[in-house]
C-alpha cells in the first residue's frame, strides 16, 4: 500500500553503504499538522538513494512512500520507505506561467486590424 506526503524539507544526511553492499539515504519532512508540525523520517533504499541528489533543505516536496516493518529480537520497527518524491511548484512560478501563457493569447489576433467588419 502507497501513501503521500507533503511538506518541507528539514534535513538530508549523507548516503549510508553497509558491508552487504545495501545502501541507504534519509531525509527528513517537516508536515504542518495544525499547532504541532510534525517531523517525519523517510529512507530512500539502493537505486531510489539518488533521488535526494537534487533537492535542498526547506524546499517543498511530496513524498510517496510504503510502510515497512519488522521484528527483531521480539521489538518491531517500522520504517517509511520512500520511492516517488515530486518537487512542489512554487505560487510565483505557477503564477508566472498563468500569466505568460495569457498573455500569449492576448498577443494573438486572428482578425487583421484593416479588414472592415461589414
Amino acid at each position: 500500500m502507497s501513501y503521500e506526503l507533503t511538506g518541507k524539507i528539514k534535513v538530508i544526511q549523507d548516503p549510508q553503504t553497509f558491508g552487504s553492499g545495501f545502501t541507504k539515504r534519509e531525509m527528513v519532512v517537516t508536515v504542518e499538522d495544525g499547532k504541532y508540525p510534525q517531523d517525519i523520517n523517510l529512507e530512500f533504499v539502493q537505486d531510489k538513494v539518488s533521488l535526494l541528489d537534487a533537492l535542498q533543505i526547506g524546499q517543498e516536496v511530496t513524498v510517496s512512500f510504503n510502510i515497512r516493518g519488522r521484528e527483531h529480537n521480539g521489538r518491531y520497527y517500522n520504517n517509511l520507505q520512500g520511492w516517488k518524491i515530486q518537487a512542489a511548484q512554487s505560487e510565483n512560478n505557477a503564477d508566472y506561467a498563468d500569466y505568460e501563457q495569457q498573455a500569449s493569447y492576448s498577443n494573438h489576433n486572428p482578425f487583421d486590424q484593416d479588414d472592415v467588419p461589414f
